[in-house]
């Protein structure tokens, strides 16, 4: 009953009545007496006056102002007010409360100038000398010839006036209050018998709004109420049936729309989100819970999707095209397909947006055509080669020995390239293959250094080079895979090897640097300007194809370096200069991985290079 709305309303209106009245008849009753008691306490002021002027007479007539302030606060402490007497200048002569040197000139005070100008004023303000609301009565003194020799001035606080006010508030109050809750009570009894059937449907009412449909409101009179009752239970039989339809209907869209790889963002006409499934936040990068409801304006920055959800509103037609969107992941090639979304009635509802990020996928195939051209083209190179040679063989039956044995060795040096390119690629594919990942160990990265270069030293010797190791005394350990950092120091070093002229020298490093191990293979040869950094990792690419080939490189190697050393949780960095030769640095961890090592790039990934 309490918290029953038509009781608190009627109450409201008694207590509004109520309120009223008392405001009315407390205003006009503080009014009267503010105005009564004003008026009294004036008259009062104004006779202490006129008795303080004779006083202030006598005393000017006897030419001895020396006894004045005493006789103003004896005066001031038997009338209980302040006395004031003031000279024609405004000086204070005496006060019945404070000390008139400390007083300030009173000739501009409203009340000094009031009786000035017509023999009498009166004024109330706030006393900055005895901290209190005062009402002054001034009168002015003057001699026979009407010459003004002075004022007096008659004060009292108006603190009585404010208690005699407060108590009669305070009265009002409490009539109001008991008022208050009388009509209270009135109400509640009136409301018990009017509310009890309609406080008993809301409860049904409100289970019903929970998803309790199997609540109902019990109906226990043939009135207009029993008639209510009994629509109303007719209508959760129904609603229950269509609540079950429309739930199953929305969880299968709900479950659809959640599995789709592409965003679906949809809006109504004023632009506010309807739905945006994990796929679309993901690619906006915003939190969809807190989307739905706001403007798609202030769910996501993405120019492009605000702008092609509002065409398709104003166009009333599908919008597609594709292009490159600013996320927080970087730029991202997008394929939108914006759509009107209309309601039973065929009317503009909004729009729906399917956006697919299509920026792995364009780049796979750039790679994968980029690896197809490449393959090919190093592939047809020595098969044709080869070709041409034993074509002239065969169509040559007379071909001297010792040509014969050159056009021999030269298929032979063609299937051997043929022979690396084909392992190069088996080993590029199987480091970025799922299925491979290194087997991390601890080693000493001085014995890996020591014996890729005892396996290339003689090859380096043979081209006139000196080969160095630059090893510390203590161990150098790493967690890497003992064979693949063995294949990454050896293509380092033949490289190296390759590309320095006679004379030349190719230096190994180890050396600890914080938590890596830093593994580097100097040279002094060509060299390698600064604007092909950023492509020397890439497959088949070659600063100087024709020097390539003819120092017999597939164009892989330092491709597989790269992967290898990033499959491990290493990194690679190239320090060179055109003609002062290269540093290659390899980076690698030195403390245990904490958890298992990073899955290997896939297919064509990871071209950082």
């Amino acid at each position: 009953m309490i918290r029953s709305r038509f009781v608190w309303r009627l109450y409201a209106g008694y207590v509004a009545l109520i309120l009223l009245t008392a405001s009315l008849i407390g205003f006009f009753v503080s009014r009267n007496i503010v105005g009564q008691s004003l008026q009294d306490m004036e008259h009062d002021l104004r006779t202490q006056g006129l008795f303080l002027a004779r006083v202030y007479r006598q005393a000017l007539a006897d030419g001895d102002l020396s006894r004045l302030p005493e006789e103003v606060r004896e005066m001031g402490r038997e009338t209980e007010s302040r006395l004031t007497v003031i000279g024609a200048d405004g000086t204070v002569l005496a006060d019945s409360e404070a000390d008139p040197g400390r007083m300030d000139d009173h000739g501009s005070r409203a009340e000094i100038l009031s009786a000035r100008e017509s023999g009498i004023g009166s004024s109330t303000r706030y006393s900055e000398t005895v901290r209190r609301e005062m009402m002054y009565v001034a009168i002015s003194v003057r001699e026979e010839g009407e010459e003004i020799v002075g004022y007096v001035r008659a004060a009292f606080p108006l603190v009585d006036v404010s208690r005699r006010l407060a108590h009669i508030r305070n009265v009002i109050a409490a009539i109001a209050g008991l008022s208050s809750f009388a009509a209270l009570l009135l109400g509640f009894l009136f409301a018990r018998r009017v509310t009890g059937p309609l406080r008993e449907m809301t409860r049904a009412a409100i289970a019903v709004a929970g998803g309790d449909y199997a609540h109902e409101f019990e109906i226990r009179s043939g009135d207009e109420i029993g008639t209510l009752g009994r629509a109303f239970n007719t209508m959760i039989e129904q609603l229950r049936s269509r609540v079950e339809t429309i739930a199953l209907d929305r969880n299968k869209l709900f479950a659809i729309l959640s599995s789709m790889v592409e965003g679906v963002v949809a809006i109504d006409r004023e632009e506010k989100v309807l739905h945006l499934n994990l796929a679309a936040a993901r690619i906006l990068d915003v939190e969809w819970e807190r989307a739905i409801g706001n403007k798609i304006a202030d769910v996501t920055g993405v120019r492009e999707v605000r702008e092609t959800l509002a065409r398709a509103i104003r166009e009333e037609r599908e919008i597609t095209l594709e292009t490159k969107l600013q996320t927080a992941a970087g730029k991202r090639k997008i394929e939108m397909r914006a759509s009107p979304l209309r309601d039973s009635d065929e009317r503009l509802a909004g729009a729906v947006l399917v956006f697919n990020d299509m920026t792995e996928l364009r780049r796979l195939e750039a790679v994968r055509r980029d690896f197809v051209a490449n393959v090919s083209h190093e592939l047809k190179t020595p098969v044709t080669a080869i070709r041409g040679l034993v074509e002239t063989l065969i169509d040559d039956a007379e071909m001297p020995p010792d040509r014969k044995l050159d056009f021999l060795r030269r298929v032979h040096d063609q299937s051997m390239r043929l022979s690396s390119l084909v392992t190069d690629l088996l080993t590029v594919s199987r480091v970025e293959s799922r299925e491979w990942a290194p087997e991390i160990e601890r080693i000493d990265l001085r014995d890996t250094a020591r014996r890729s270069m005892r396996n290339l030293r003689a090859l380096g010797e043979t081209k006139g080079l000196v080969m160095e190791t630059d090893l510390p005394a203590e161990p150098v350990f790493a967690y890497v895979d003992a064979d693949a950092m063995r294949q990454v120091v050896d293509n380092l070093l033949d490289n190296a090897v390759k590309y320095t002229p006679a004379g030349g020298r190719v230096r190994v490093r180890v050396r600890p640097d914080g938590a890596r191990a830093v593994v580097e293979v100097e040279d002094n040869g060509v060299g390698i300007h600064p604007k092909y950094h950023a492509r020397i990792f890439e497959r088949f690419y070659r600063i100087d194809k024709a020097r390539s080939r003819e120092l017999g490189g597939t164009g892989l190697g330092l491709a597989i370096v790269k992967h290898l050393v990033l499959a491990q949780g290493g990194t690679i960095e190239v320090e060179s200069e055109e003609g002062k030769g290269s540093v290659f640095r390899v980076r690698m961890p030195q403390n245990a991985p904490a958890a298992p090592s990073r899955p290997a790039p896939t297919l064509f990934g990871n071209r950082e290079g």
